[in-house]
């Protein structure tokens, strides 16, 4: 069994600041990348940031000096500090892994947390 866990959303006013954190736990050989997505009511799932095992990121060009995401390999966790914060923020976010449950396993698979909601007001 793989979980993701995430917490630290909430409500906040425009100009305020946010941090997200996401834990994997279970089965889990070796995660590759993680990630932000976020969706609001009616609209398509967007990638807000990436980051790889050994640290390369990429950002949504919305959130490009604003948002930056973070991990700790031992803790099986990634973070994401949002500040800044925009009305149009407002949505469900979503944390993604990409991981191998055990050693010699050919391809990853892929888990999402729950979602947790910020809401973000003018």
């Amino acid at each position: 069994q793989v979980q993701l866990v995430e917490s630290g959303g909430g409500l906040v006013q425009a100009g305020g600041s946010l941090s997200l954190s996401c834990t994997a736990s279970g089965s889990i050989f070796r995660i590759n990348d993680m990630g932000w997505y976020r969706q609001a009511p009616g609209k398509q799932r967007e990638l807000v940031a990436i980051i790889s095992s050994n640290f390369l990121t990429d950002y949504a060009d919305s959130v490009k000096g604003r948002f930056a995401i973070s991990r700790d390999n031992a803790k099986n966790t990634v973070y994401l500090q949002m500040n800044s914060l925009k009305p149009e923020d407002t949505a469900v976010y979503y944390c993604e892994a990409d991981l191998l449950r055990v050693a010699g396993q050919y391809r990853p698979n892929v888990y999402w947390g729950q979602g947790t909601q910020v809401t973000v007001s003018s």
